[in-house]
């Protein structure tokens, strides 16, 4: 499998950036829109959450009280960051999903207390966030180069650069379970079929628990979540001329025990009609009409395992919070 050559000499820009074209056609926002609002209950796929405003937002949710599993996930990391490092010893370390990396200066803290130096891929669909968050690493580790990644990886990784040397893929924050089981096998096949031999995958996952616990860390009593969830519609607004008015919905996330999942939905507080002017096309919401906008699946460790090998991938090594909380899995692949 050919790859790509890369330089970390000093003369190379410490921050790059590129665009990943995609491998695949996706549908654009208001293709998703007409598709999704043709469904009872209406629903919106959750990339669009991540505009500027809303990953600040997520941000936020990850400082409440509630929300256990940003701060779960950093304590294993803290704890097993070391281990993890001396297991795959990365080259270079490429996450998906990567928004604010606030969890991977854990990961790179601990790339430097063993002496390694990787240069860092963060891959992600919002620019200015990937801008932010390299000026911020940079300050931090002087060693450090980035080469910030634009692109959405639900559409492929077929154009995903292959940096020469051996790669450690993250994938954290419980982010697969925001996929259904289709598509998040093809993101992980996706995935095992980009990496080569030596290369090593780190997965965060949140596991099933109490739906006390559950509902608490995605109805937070401060409203951020619902703040976070309602700005889907300042983003339809923005990006195809809707006049949605947000304050008019109602944020609730249950948990579906049939399914092991976290539900989020926004509810029409009133009846009102939404037009889209990009559609040319206006939408009937009665009171109490609810828009399906995210899921996250909570995993146990058989299912994961059951998941991982559909992939062609093998579990070397977890680490799991107490409690069975959360868990952090590295994993190789078996087609490599």
């Amino acid at each position: 499998m050919a790859r790509m050559s890369t330089s970390t000499e000093a003369s190379m820009p410490r921050f790059t950036i590129q665009t990943v074209p995609p491998a695949r056609r996706i549908n654009t926002l208001a293709e998703d829109v007409l598709e999704g609002f043709a469904r009872s209950p209406k629903e919106l796929p959750p990339k669009y959450f991540y505009d500027d405003r809303g990953s600040a937002l997520f941000d936020r949710i990850c400082d409440t009280p509630e929300y256990y599993p940003m701060r779960t996930e950093a304590s294993l990391l803290e704890g097993y960051g070391a281990d993890i490092v001396a297991a795959m010893r990365p080259e270079h370390i490429v996450e998906l999903g990567s928004g604010t990396s606030r969890k991977t200066d854990v990961l790179l803290g601990a790339c430097e207390q063993a002496g390694i130096a990787p240069v860092y891929w963060p891959y992600d669909v919002c620019e200015g966030v990937l801008q932010e968050t390299g000026d911020r690493l940079l300050a931090r580790f002087p060693w450090l180069q980035v080469n910030a990644l634009v692109g959405d990886y639900t559409a492929g990784l077929d154009h995903l650069p292959r940096p020469a040397g051996r790669c450690l893929y993250v994938f954290l924050g419980g982010t697969l379970g925001n996929f259904e089981p289709e598509p998040a096998a093809i993101l992980l096949s996706d995935l095992t079929h980009h990496m080569d031999a030596g290369d090593g995958l780190l997965l965060g996952t949140d596991r099933v628990k109490a739906r006390a616990t559950l509902e608490a860390a995605y109805n937070d009593a401060g409203g951020v979540s619902a703040e976070f969830d309602r700005n889907v519609l300042q983003v339809i607004n923005h990006e195809l001329n809707a006049d949605f008015e947000p304050s008019a919905f109602r944020h609730e996330a249950v948990f579906n025990a049939a399914v092991g999942r976290m539900e989020m939905y926004l509810y029409a507080d009133r009846a009102q009609t939404v037009t889209v002017g990009a559609l040319q096309r206006s939408y009937r919401f009665a009171e109490g009409e609810p828009i399906f906008t995210e899921i996250s699946r909570k995993f146990t460790a058989d299912g994961l395992r059951d998941e991982l090998a559909g992939a062609g991938l093998a579990l070397e090594g977890e680490w799991v919070a107490p409690e069975d909380y959360f868990s952090l899995s590295l994993s190789r692949s078996t087609r490599a």
